[in-house]
């Protein structure tokens, strides 16, 4: 079944729904946004995955002061998958309470469940080097 317009949507605003959860310390909603047996791996920031809500919540408040005060995404692109998950890709922005800010690859995992979509698998690759450290002659033309 093709993905509607609806779904893309529907699928982009859980995306953003995240950020803003996270950010107002809303995170007694975060059965809104992702699976209950929900993968995040965290492996690019050498933390391994972890499995679960309650394993998102509890790293959250391990972080504390250290987590940004305002997460920032965008460049959302959605691909449905044969087996009628969806991959979501998008580009992530973290400002600390400092000013500096950093820089994330979203790769998601999206799951229909019921009339909704929640996120089953989210990696996070961070974004270090510019070009993803590609040089010359080591990669096809744009």
């Amino acid at each position: 079944m093709a993905l509607t317009l609806e779904d893309r949507l529907a699928i982009t605003e859980l995306i953003a729904l995240h950020g803003h959860l996270v950010d107002e310390g809303e995170l007694d909603r975060a059965a809104e946004v992702f699976t209950p047996d929900v993968e995040y791996d965290l492996t690019d920031f050498g933390q391994g995955t972890l499995t679960g809500r309650a394993q998102l919540t509890d790293a959250a408040f391990a972080l504390g002061a250290a987590n940004p005060v305002a997460h920032h995404v965008t460049n959302v692109v959605v691909e449905e998958l044969p087996d009628g998950r969806v991959r979501a890709r998008s580009k992530g922005l973290g400002i600390k309470a400092d000013g500096s800010c950093g820089s994330v690859t979203y790769v998601d995992t999206v799951v229909r469940v019921g009339a909704g979509w929640r996120i089953a698998r989210r990696r996070m690759e961070a974004r270090r080097v510019p070009l993803n450290g590609q040089t010359p002659g080591t990669s096809a033309p744009l």
